[in-house]
C-alpha cells in the first residue's frame, strides 16, 4: 500500500511568519501605547497621604506619583518614543530600539514599587507646613495607584519583548519612495502620417502630389 506525503504549499510556509509578525505587531503597539498612557495617567493621581502635626491640630496632607518620583513618566514618554522609532529602523537598530523599550517598562516597574513605600515626598510637605526640618509625616498610607503605574511598565515591557522576538518581521518606514519600472524614453519622433490633413497641405507647398498619381 503506497503512502502519499503532503508536500506544504510555498506560499503556506510563508503565511506562517508573516502573520505571526501581523499578530505581533498589533499586540506590541496595542501594548506599548496602553502601557504609556497608564503609566502617565498614574503618575498624576495620589500615590501616599498622611497629615502633620500643626498648632495642636492634624493637617491633612497627600502627595501625588510625579512628587514622588518623577521616573515613570519621564520613561514613559521614553519608551513611547522607542515604540515609533522602532518602525524607523532596521537590523541591529531595531534590536537596541526594542532594548530600550523593554528597559524603559523595567524601569518604570522598579521606579513605581519603589514609590509605593516611600514617604520621602510627604515628610518634605510636613516640614514646609510646620516650619520644622525634622517633622515627619503621620497616619502615612498608600494607594494603589503605584501598582497600577507598574502595571503600565509590564505593558510597555511586554511591547519590548514583542519588538525583540518578532521585530525582523515588521515593516519599516521608508523615506523614499522606490519606482519599479522606469518609463522608456522617446528616441524618435512618431513617424509622419501622410494621410494627415497638414501633412497633405505640407505636400502641396513643396510641389508633390499627395495622392501619389
Amino acid at each position: 500500500m503506497d503512502y502519499v506525503t503532503a508536500v506544504p504549499h510555498p506560499r503556506s510556509e510563508a503565511a506562517g511568519p508573516a502573520r505571526a509578525g501581523r499578530r505581533s505587531l498589533a499586540v506590541a503597539l496595542l501594548c506599548g501605547a496602553l502601557g504609556a498612557a497608564v503609566a502617565l495617567l498614574a503618575t498624576r493621581q495620589r500615590w501616599s497621604e498622611g497629615t502633620a502635626t500643626v498648632a495642636g491640630g492634624a493637617f491633612p496632607l497627600t502627595a501625588k506619583g510625579s512628587d514622588v518620583t518623577g521616573v515613570p513618566a519621564a520613561l514613559a514618554i521614553v519608551g513611547l518614543a522607542a515604540l515609533v522609532a522602532v518602525f524607523a529602523v532596521r537590523r541591529a537598530g531595531r534590536l537596541l530600539v526594542a532594548g530600550l523599550l523593554a528597559l524603559s517598562g523595567v524601569g518604570i516597574v522598579a521606579a513605581a514599587l519603589t514609590g509605593a513605600s516611600d514617604s520621602s515626598a510627604l515628610d518634605d510637605k510636613a516640614a514646609r507646613t510646620t516650619g520644622d526640618t525634622s517633622a515627619t509625616v503621620a497616619a502615612l498610607s498608600h494607594t494603589a495607584w503605584p501598582y497600577v503605574t507598574a502595571a503600565g511598565g509590564v505593558l510597555i515591557l511586554l511591547a519590548g519583548l514583542l519588538a525583540l522576538r518578532y521585530g525582523r518581521l515588521w515593516p519599516a518606514m521608508s523615506g523614499r519612495y522606490e519606482r519599479g519600472t522606469t518609463r522608456p524614453r522617446r528616441t524618435a519622433a512618431a513617424a509622419a502620417d501622410p494621410d494627415r490633413p497638414e501633412e497633405l497641405w505640407k505636400a502641396l507647398d513643396r510641389g508633390e502630389d499627395p495622392t501619389g498619381a
